[in-house]
């Protein structure tokens, strides 16, 4: 839900000298991913030229990168206001769900009206559901559209599906943002499955190229992670639209007509504020299998250090106030405990600088926070070796980072929130046969991480839940993706017939 992390450069009229020196500072900051002296620079462009909107909506990258997601919200809203430009309103439609103040109803608000003032109406031409009957005599043809699929780690759930195709049965279409040579070997290449490589290639030809392909349904995988390419899906390029991952709310684009997630991520009394009929899959819709390397599961680093290590390998823009606040409660009441994060925006020493002084200011002395930047993916995950306890965010779950953090033997701890966003840890635990990491509500998230750290103070519960994780993983329901796969084949079946089952 991450907007591209670049700046808009201005096309206003003449600007002063000094602001606009301060908005070129804060751009070249920006694009090395220096977030808080970025947002220091623009907020000395806007303090001279408050009706700027690219310096204010810079600003708002900057400030949303930082964690400050409801401040980057209101920021993205004035540049709106000021602009005919597209920009800020998609970016307010794309990291919506993970802003705290921000209920259903504004979520499907802010969605619609991007969708409805700045994507493409659906051609003339295009096919209909109702209409639409598959010939029995071939398989069903199902693309599959994502800028990510180089990304094994991103998309092992994805591949987990792919690879499990019953190609007798499904002819898959993949249409990609990258060439097939950049594919990672976790994509089992089928000799029957087609390869598109749409990169560079603009909407309306992508689009083309769909309808060229004859799809009976196509799959998006990108949602608003990918939110230049909502334009194609915009112009119903296939009877079907089915939305699958990376959307973590109502799309409102009239487009989509299947959204695909789980009994534990959306409530049949929410669904009125989706655009999309629901679908649910037993488990999670997060089902995943890791076929990649990664380091082995060590000892927790409490045995060695006699401390309990919380961490969180969270993106910084999950790490909002509310979050700090509650891990600082936590980090308060567990004596000695120390807490890791890393993520690529820690690798700024001026935003380490900004989260060590938001520790203090909690009354967390810095020296209990270890904070580190980006790093090799392998090594990455080895991050996990000096954490014993994962604390989740909210109300923006992880999803990938939990799957990381429980196959390196760390438990997470979470809370069921108030939407899909914040519930996807818990949907992943549960399927993962780990539902006791699962609060009610914040309070007990906060009370759970304290009784976890007390029992686990000796290490031994630590040790031997980390050293059988990954057999647990393996015999639940969360990683057996034939499974799973056969679930999401019987729904395209059903959408195919007509017949959904929800």
């Amino acid at each position: 839900m991450k907007p591209t992390p670049s700046a808009v450069r201005t096309n206003s009229s003449p600007i002063g000298d000094e602001a606009l020196a301060w908005s070129e500072a804060g751009c070249a900051e920006l694009a090395r991913k220096e977030y808080a002296a970025a947002a220091t620079s623009f907020s000395r462009a806007v303090a001279l030229l408050p009706a700027w909107f690219e310096a204010k909506h810079n600003l708002a990258q900057a400030t949303f990168a930082l964690g400050l997601v409801d401040d980057a919200i209101d920021l993205f809203r004035e540049a709106a206001a000021g602009t005919r430009d597209e920009l800020p309103l998609r970016s307010i439609a794309t990291i919506i769900p993970g802003s705290a103040r921000s209920d259903h109803v504004a979520v499907l608000d802010a969605r619609r009206s991007w969708a409805k003032r700045c994507l493409p109406p659906p051609r003339e031409r295009r096919a209909n559901a109702a209409d639409h009957q598959p010939d029995p005599r071939r398989p069903l043809r199902i693309g599959y559209v994502s800028a990510f699929f180089r990304y094994d780690n991103w998309m092992k759930p994805l591949w987990a599906l792919i690879n499990h195709h019953d190609r007798a049965r499904f002819e898959i279409h993949l249409f990609s943002d990258a060439p097939r040579a950049a594919m990672p070997a976790t994509y089992r290449f089928h000799p029957n499955d087609r390869f598109h490589d749409i990169s560079g290639i603009a909407n309306d030809r992508v689009a083309d190229a769909i309808e060229a392909a004859e799809l009976d349904i196509l799959v998006d995988l990108n949602g608003y992670s990918a939110a230049g390419r909502l334009g194609v899906i915009a112009r119903k390029p296939a009877p079907i639209v089915v939305a699958l991952f990376n959307m973590y709310a109502a799309s409102g684009i009239a487009a989509y007509d299947y959204l695909i997630g789980d009994a534990e991520v959306i409530g049949e009394h929410e669904e009125r504020w989706y655009t999309e009929t629901i679908v649910r899959v037993p488990g999670s819709y997060l089902s995943f299998s890791v076929d990649y390397a990664v380091p082995a599961v060590v000892a927790p680093p409490c045995l060695r250090s006699g401390a309990i290590a919380f961490g969180s390998l969270a993106p910084q823009y999950k790490i909002t106030p509310a979050v700090l606040d509650a891990w600082c409660r936590i980090l308060t009441q567990v004596k000695s405990s120390t807490m890791t994060l890393r993520n690529t925006a820690l690798g700024s020493a001026r935003t380490r600088e900004f989260v060590l002084s938001s520790f203090e200011r909690r009354g967390v002395d810095r020296e209990r926070v270890r904070l580190f930047g980006p790093i090799a993916h392998e090594q990455f995950l080895a991050t996990y070796d000096e954490i014993d306890i994962a604390l989740d965010t909210f109300p923006y779950n992880g999803s990938t980072t939990t799957m990381e953090a429980m196959w390196q033997g760390v438990p997470v701890v979470t809370f069921r929130g108030d939407r899909w966003a914040s519930r996807q840890s818990a949907s992943l635990l549960r399927a993962g046969n780990l539902g006791r990491f699962v609060a009610q509500d914040q309070a007990g998230y906060e009370a759970l991480a304290v009784a976890l750290a007390s029992s686990a103070a000796s290490g031994a519960e630590l040790a031997e839940l980390r050293s059988t994780m990954r057999d647990r993983l393996r015999a639940a329901p969360v990683c057996n993706t034939a499974s799973f796969a056969r679930a999401i084949e019987d729904q395209y079946l059903n959408m195919a017939s007509g017949v959904v089952s929800r």
